[in-house]
């Protein structure tokens, strides 16, 4: 398991959408995940700390969490099946720990509502991830990394997802 950092959210059409970019921590793999526009929404509105008037239905759920006594702890990008992503929301509850089925989109814009950690499996990055390149001292440049990964798209098989 390797923490992720969730870098970029940006609508790349010819990706198919939007995408959710997850960094590794201390690494240079990078997770590109293509999410329903309503998610990359409310996503966005909880990024740029947008509260509404009624609770739109991630701040429903964290509420529902939080009023259940239950943590989220952490979100974790489980595994990847022809080019899907799969996660689960990781809670506590008075020390019983809670693993839930959920979409990554969903996870992670519950995880940025309540500052929850993100995670991917090894075998994720290992199978999905794309290796970006840094330069020394400058980080990773958005562009260079969406450039390289249409390049892994333009080579890539879906047979190479088999397992």
């Amino acid at each position: 398991m390797a923490e992720v950092e969730l870098l970029a959210l940006r609508d790349d059409l010819p990706l198919g959408g939007p995408v959710l970019w997850l960094r590794e921590v201390g690494g240079r793999r990078v997770l590109a995940i293509t999410i329903g526009a309503r998610e990359a929404e409310s996503i966005g509105w909880a990024l740029e700390g947008i509260e509404f008037p009624r609770p739109m239905t991630h701040d429903l759920l964290a509420t529902v969490v939080a009023d259940l006594g239950a943590t989220l702890t952490e979100v974790r990008i489980t595994h990847v099946d022809a080019g899907t992503f799969f996660a689960e929301l990781v809670m506590d509850r008075a020390g019983e720990t809670l693993r839930i089925s959920a979409r990554p989109s969903d996870a992670i814009a519950l995880a940025v509502r309540v500052g929850a950690p993100l995670a991917a499996e090894d075998s994720v990055l290992a199978d999905a991830g794309i290796e970006v390149e840094e330069d020394e001292g400058e980080g990773v440049d958005e562009g260079e990394m969406v450039e390289q990964f249409r390049e892994f798209l333009d080579a890539v098989q879906p047979e190479d997802f088999a397992p």
